[in-house]
């Protein structure tokens, strides 16, 4: 009996500490039926097939957002049968989305709308969203929670600036999928810090035409990496470069 009651005690610790993984929200759909109107985005990857996250993916609302740092993430979405509007998930089924995009408030409604400040809400693409809830609904309940992504292939670097800075597009990364702190250097140049301009896009107030770049790259979950020569001197405004390096965490 003092087994069994253990046994009982261990199971519903365990559940417990699970059930704390996820955190209660909201999510909503976009961008049609193949979601293609999910392309471009407030953390500047345009296409997202290019970019490595495909149709999977979601605006973010503000208070998930955190002003483009969360560009890149992965999170486990699954629809919540026990609160109102559970009527319309589809039990059992879960989907992980990267974040792609600001779902911004909507002051025309009351507290601005359903991604308005202190809303965790995601506004999936629509392929995604169906794979939890049923579409006549148009908004259900979820559960969510942070995981690691997966990614085919490298970290991936789009150049864009002018002759007098650099800006960089810094996508597909795995682990953590999120950029914390990143570096350049040309050939003719030590290493620059670079600052975060906007989503997912980092400076460097430096003029780097005509030279090759390396990058280097400190993840939200902490691992750095350098990814040597990973430009060549020959690159051009609108070009992006794939490495075969990439992030565990």
């Amino acid at each position: 009996m003092a087994k069994f009651l253990m046994l009982c005690t261990m199971v519903a610790a365990c559940l417990a500490l699970a059930a704390a993984d996820w955190s209660p929200g909201t999510a909503t759909f976009y961008g049609g039926v193949d979601g293609s109107g999910t392309m471009g985005g407030a953390c500047g990857y345009d296409n997202l097939y290019n970019a490595g996250y495909g149709v999977n993916n979601a605006a973010l609302s503000q208070t998930l957002f955190n002003d483009g740092a969360s560009c890149g993430q992965c999170y486990l979405i699954t629809c919540d049968g026990s609160r109102p509007g559970g009527q319309y998930c589809k039990p059992s089924n879960s989907i992980t989305v990267s974040a792609t995009n600001l779902c911004p408030p909507n002051y025309a409604l009351p507290n601005g709308g359903w991604c308005g400040p202190g809303r965790p809400h995601f506004d999936m693409s629509q392929p995604a969203w169906e794979h939890i809830g049923v579409y006549q609904a148009g908004i259900v309940p979820v559960l969510y929670q942070r995981v690691q992504c997966s990614r085919s292939g490298g970290v991936r670097f789009g150049m864009a600036g002018s002759h007098y800075f650099l800006l960089v597009n810094i996508q597909n990364l795995g682990g953590s999928g999120s950029v914390a702190a990143a570096w350049v250097k040309g050939d003719n140049t030590g290493w620059i810090q670079m600052s975060r301009n906007w989503g997912a896009n980092w400076q460097a107030l430096a003029g780097l035409v005509g030279q090759g770049l390396s990058f280097a790259v400190t993840s939200t979950g902490g691992q750095y990496i350098q990814f040597l020569n990973a430009v060549p001197a020959w690159w051009q405004f609108g070009m992006a470069f794939s490495t075969n390096q990439n992030f565990v965490y």
